[in-house]
């Protein structure tokens, strides 16, 4: 008689990724909509080089991206989808998310002499189709691992040893990790003069999501597809919680060693930052994978504590869309209240959140209402059995 707990895992969605996929939607809601200044400082990206759990969110859901791929190709394989079939779709689904991150970066007004090209989701888009593509094309674990190392030490050799044009050699002539004088955000500034990010924010000319940095997140997204490639294993549930586990503490040590000699940049993406970040993530599928998984915590009653979350990753994109989409919209509706003109945004906000005198509890109260506010389209969505697929 087969023993169930050594069967390989079935080609199906994999509950516990979904809920890390849900928990890092709605803390992306939440960190991008943190209620301004008054905001606590671990709901901020860190200035420049660093680390806060904010610079966690991004690199959590790139991760997530790289290991759903496993699970969903497979899913379609082994109803009998080719593999061109699945790389076009995986072109189709890589444009629509591009298209949809330069609606965002333009709503509501698209002034094109300024548009921002580079985004979120764009990002997103570009290692879900590099990742996606690798693995259609060779499953083999050692390839995955070759690529990796090639993009982390590579990535490391192009910041710390190219000499960056007009300014001269990181760590001689020009402080290494400048936030100006470096290569990413030169070639920035060459390929997209006038549409980066910070043009908008400060005198600087970079990109936190631009061109070269794409690098190091595509490992990011390949450290995810080795996490799920090792779930979609034939081993049991316990011996595959002590792999991630093991995996968690190996990826924390090193990057954060690694991190002595190139610190920890999430702007920049540096390679340590990919191994500390996919480090952490690790951590929290862990203890999702370990609960749900192994302990059954999503069955009967204890079902209710992972339902927010799988009602957020069922539709995550969507749940994005309406938090970027929404405060322009609210921001532009004007109504006059006693002869002044007020935003939609400042007149709803205003009598809740100005009367609770602690700035931070102030703002993480209006983070976790915009981020509830958001949740809704998606429940609604998750009720109807609607899963919006781009």
């Amino acid at each position: 008689m087969t023993n169930p707990a050594l069967a390989p895992t079935p080609v199906q969605r994999l509950i516990s990724l979904d809920v890390v996929r849900g928990i890092t939607i709605a803390f992306m809601i939440m960190v991008n909509n943190n209620g301004g200044s008054g905001s606590w400082g671990f709901m901020n990206h860190a200035k420049w080089n660093g680390l806060t759990p904010t610079d966690l969110v991004f690199p959590t859901f790139l991760f997530v991206v790289g290991a759903s791929i496993v699970f969903a190709f497979d899913v379609r394989l082994a109803r009998g989808a080719t593999r061109s079939q699945l790389a076009w779709h995986t072109v189709r689904r890589t444009g629509i998310l591009i298209l949809l991150g330069i609606v965002v970066n333009g709503f509501p007004f698209f002034e094109l002499a300024h548009l921002r090209i580079y985004g979120v989701l764009q990002r997103i888009a570009i290692c879900y189709l590099v990742v996606g593509l690798f693995y259609l094309w060779d499953k083999r674990v050692s390839m995955k691992v070759a690529v990796l190392v090639a993009a982390l030490v590579g990535y490391w050799i192009l910041l710390r040893w190219v000499r960056v044009p007009g300014a001269g050699m990181p760590g001689r002539d020009v402080p290494f990790l400048d936030p100006d004088l470096n290569m990413v955000a030169w070639l920035d500034r060459h390929l997209m003069p006038g549409h980066l990010y910070e043009n908008w924010t400060t005198h600087n000319l970079r990109d936190p999501e631009g061109l070269l940095s794409d690098i190091p997140a595509v490992a990011t997204a390949l450290l995810g597809l080795l996490a799920g490639l090792w779930l979609r294993g034939s081993k049991a549930v316990a011996a595959k919680t002590r792999g991630l586990a093991a995996a968690c503490v190996a990826l924390l040590a090193l990057g954060y060693l690694w991190s002595v000699w190139f610190p920890l940049n999430k702007k920049l993406w540096t390679s340590s930052y990919v191994l500390v970040a996919a480090g952490w993530s690790l951590a929290l599928l862990t203890l999702a994978y370990w609960a749900v998984e192994q302990q059954g915590w999503f069955k009967g009653r204890s079902k209710g504590w992972i339902w927010p979350w799988l009602v957020f990753g069922s539709n995550a994109i969507v749940a994005y869309m309406v938090s970027e989409l929404l405060p322009g919209v609210l921001d532009n509706i004007v109504i006059h209240v006693d002869g002044r003109a007020k935003s939609l945004q400042v007149f709803l906000s205003a009598p809740i959140f100005a009367h609770i005198p602690n700035p931070g509890w102030a703002a993480f109260t209006y983070s976790a209402s915009f981020s509830a506010v958001c949740f809704i389209p998606v429940w609604v969505l998750y009720r109807k059995r609607i899963f919006v697929k781009v």
